[in-house]
C-alpha cells in the first residue's frame, strides 16, 4: 500500500496521534493536560479545529482554533517576510591605474550611491600592456578609494590580483 502524501504544516484533529495533549482553548486559556480524544471533542463542540502547535513538547501543545484562518495568517506572515527581505546586489565599478581626477570623482559618487542603496561594490582596476609593470599605481588608486569610502563602507575583500586586473569589494557599514 503506498504511503499517503505528507502534508506541510501542523497536524490537525484526527491526525494528532499523541495519547495526551496540553490544551489551549480559543481564547488562549490554558485548560491543562487531557486525552487527545477529549480535546478533539471540545474543539468540535466549540465549532473549531484542534491544531497541534508545539509537537516536540511533552505532552504536545494543541490549540482550539479555525484551521483555515490559521493557515491564511501563516501564509500572510510568510508573504510579508518575503516582501521585507532585500536581495543585495554586487555593482561593479571599473577604474584604470592612471585615472583622471574628474573621472575618479564621478566613479566615487557612483560607488557612494550604490552603497547608500545597500548594495556591495566591486571595484575592478584593469591593467593594460606595460601598466602591469607598475602595479603599485593600481594599489595607490584602490587605497585612495578605500580611504575616501571609509565612512560609509567597509572593505569586504582586500585588493587582490586576478589575471590582468586587481579587484576589491566594498560593503555597506
Amino acid at each position: 500500500m503506498p504511503t499517503p502524501p505528507s502534508r506541510e504544516g501542523p497536524r490537525v484533529n484526527e491526525e494528532i496521534r499523541s495519547p495526551q495533549v496540553r490544551l489551549i482553548d480559543e481564547e488562549g486559556e490554558m485548560l491543562g493536560v487531557m486525552t487527545a480524544r477529549e480535546a478533539h471533542q471540545r474543539a468540535m463542540a466549540a465549532g473549531f479545529d484542534l491544531v497541534e502547535i508545539s509537537p516536540n513538547a511533552t505532552p504536545p501543545v494543541c490549540k482550539i482554533l479555525d484551521y483555515g484562518k490559521f493557515k491564511y495568517e501563516q501564509q500572510k506572515k510568510k508573504n510579508e517576510a518575503r516582501k521585507r527581505q532585500r536581495v543585495i546586489e554586487i555593482k561593479e565599478v571599473k577604474v584604470r591605474p592612471n585615472i583622471d581626477e574628474n573621472d575618479y570623482q564621478v566613479k566615487l559618487r557612483a560607488m557612494r550611491s550604490f552603497i547608500e542603496e545597500g548594495d556591495k561594490v566591486k571595484v575592478t582596476l584593469r591593467f593594460r600592456g606595460r601598466e602591469m609593470a607598475h602595479q603599485d599605481l593600481g594599489i595607490k588608486v584602490l587605497e585612495r578609494i578605500r580611504i575616501d569610502m571609509d565612512e560609509e563602507s567597509k572593505v569586504e575583500q582586500m585588493p587582490k590580483m586576478e589575471n590582468r586586473q586587481m579587484v576589491m569589494v566594498l560593503a555597506p557599514r
